[in-house]
């Protein structure tokens, strides 16, 4: 296993795994954090040797989105944000990727998984995507491939809602592959992750670029306004609040009223 300060890599016949490795933080992602994982991805697309990427957290979770603490001291702008960098080194890979799951995957923990292939939910898994919650706003283009995979009606429950849900709802909503036992989890997704390096590479990167097609530039298109948008709102006075709240352990008061950010 090969440390980058908060991610392990290993790479072992023709499969790169990639683990979060913050378990005393449920693996919160920092801005470090996401440049790194863009680097390791980004490299990996480049690599004839990796055909496959397993990505899993360590610990009981996989991981709790943003670290509060250092997502405000290094709020992300409209531009080239560590988590744009990460964003777009998602939208462009084009290897398999499978994501083994257990624990909490909280916010940016849910949306990564979108640009997954694969997504093996261990039975402890519970997902949430509270962006509202914090008075901010969806981020990884969820807002184009969550409706876009379950529907209006059911994406409006989970992002406008912020209401958590677990593996069996993830599955009968098609957001996972399978749910197995945390037991099971990681031996599953690495077969998986086995089978698909023994098939042919370069059909397999045209496959999955031809089946991303139809929607990749709409999720461009959707994670260029939710940057913007984003940028805005973390810098208001509703979200001020809330994430004080959060570390204060309180609820918030959003008495304030304050005029929405359009979407573009």
């Amino acid at each position: 296993m090969r440390p980058m300060g908060d991610i392990v890599t290993e790479r072992s016949e023709g499969i790169l795994r990639v683990e979060l490795n913050r378990p005393e933080k449920m693996n919160a992602m920092t801005s470090s954090m996401y440049t790194k994982l863009a680097d390791i991805f980004n490299d990996a697309a480049k690599d004839e040797r990796i055909r496959v990427v397993l990505w899993h957290g360590a610990g009981d979770a996989f991981s709790a989105g943003n670290d509060v603490k250092d997502f405000l001291e290094n709020p992300p702008g409209p531009g080239e944000s560590p988590q744009a960098r990460l964003m777009n080194a998602l939208v462009g890979f084009d290897k398999p990727l499978i994501a083994a799951v257990r624990g909490a995957a909280i916010g940016g923990g849910t949306t990564m998984l979108l640009h997954c292939d694969f997504v093996y939910a261990g039975e402890s898994t519970r997902f949430q995507m509270p962006f509202i919650n914090l008075a901010v706003v969806p981020e990884f283009g969820s807002t184009c491939l969550v409706p876009l995979r379950i529907g209006h009606i059911r994406a409006a429950e989970l992002i406008l809602l912020g209401l958590p849900f677990d593996a069996r709802r993830a599955l009968e909503l098609g957001l996972v592959t399978q749910v197995v036992s945390d037991q099971d989890l990681l031996r599953v997704a690495a077969e998986t992750a086995r089978k698909l390096a023994e098939k042919p590479a370069a059909a397999m990167q045209v496959s999955k670029r031809l089946l991303k097609r139809c929607f990749r530039e709409q999720t461009l298109a959707a994670m260029k306004a939710e940057n913007e948008a984003f940028s805005v709102q973390v810098r208001s006075e509703e979200t001020k609040e809330a994430l004080t709240a959060f570390l204060e352990k309180r609820a918030p008061n959003f008495t304030r009223t304050s005029k929405p950010v359009a979407a573009t």
